[in-house]
């Protein structure tokens, strides 16, 4: 097997957020190479502009530019954390649900960084130029992950546990400081887009509302644009001469399985994901998978 047809075989077997993480990586050693080389920058049009009337001209780059990263560090610190946070997230919830999460943190940070940029004057905060990076969608699953289980658990260097609320609390601390002293201003305004998305999502979830679904659905309209179109016919069976029967999902079943999935992760908000029994482990796997 060739080196291309190997690496083709591989991303094809990563998960979605794998896939997006490696379509990053890609995208800025291609952007890098151009730019070290022949001082261009292929994937401008692909960055969000602070003006308002460049990003009309552009809007698909209100998620665009969430696939570019402006230095090495800046790079690999979005996506360890998308990754840490990917895992524990789809363990626990839908991948859609989560990739839902992901995209709409992107989107409103974006918004918030053009509404700084165009609504408050310079002296107030210094948003211009262009805003690229991952950040605002990470800052969403973060927050999403404090507000819903704030006591959940990451191991750290193998030797000790933090709660993903204190991760939060020191990372959002640090942002408004850093704001505050009027460094990259924009980017830390795309931040907070993200924190507030990722927080009104976790809270209305826990009420039973996920506000992600008609971006969902759009989202799903928009892929199905490219899907190809089957030419084979519709075939109808004769239902009065089938002797095959339907087995029918049980209402009881699927409230059992329900409470269980909410008994699970009310222990996780008590206890942390490390508290759970290999049982239970496996149970929230099998769901995140159905």
């Amino acid at each position: 097997m060739s080196t291309i047809q190997d690496l083709k075989y591989k991303f094809k077997n990563l998960d979605v957020f794998g896939k997006i993480i490696a379509i990053n990586v890609v995208v800025f050693f291609i952007g890098l190479i151009f730019k070290s080389l022949l001082r261009f920058n292929l994937f401008s049009y692909f960055e969000l502009p602070s003006d308002i009337l460049d990003f009309i001209m552009q809007p698909w780059s209100l998620i665009t530019y969430g696939f570019l990263h402006n230095g090495l560090l800046h790079l690999a610190f979005n996506m360890l954390f998308l990754y840490y946070l990917s895992r524990v997230t789809t363990n626990l919830f839908r991948q859609k649900m989560v990739l839902n999460i992901y995209f709409l943190g992107i989107i409103f940070g974006g918004l918030a960084y053009l509404a700084v940029a165009n609504l408050v004057p310079l002296s107030f905060f210094n948003a211009s130029g262009v805003l690229v990076g991952a950040s605002a969608g990470v800052s969403a699953l973060l927050l999403f992950v404090a507000a819903y289980m704030p006591n959940s658990e990451i191991r750290l260097f193998n030797s000790f546990n933090v709660k993903w609320k204190h991760i939060a609390m020191v990372i959002v601390g640090l942002d408004v400081f850093r704001m505050s002293l009027g460094l990259n201003q924009g980017g830390y305004v795309a931040h907070l887009g993200g924190y507030l998305l990722g927080y009104v999502y976790a809270t209305k979830l826990l009420k039973g509302t996920d506000i992600g679904k008609g971006f969902e659905r759009t989202m799903d309209g928009f892929m199905n644009l490219f899907k190809p179109k089957s030419n084979l016919k519709t075939v109808h069976k004769n239902k009065s001469k089938s002797t095959t029967t339907k087995k029918t999902k049980n209402p009881s079943d699927t409230l059992d399985k329900q409470k269980k999935i909410d008994t699970i992760l009310d222990k996780i908000s008590k206890s942390g994901y490390e508290s759970l029994t290999a049982d239970e482990k496996a149970f929230l796997f099998k769901v995140g998978k159905d």
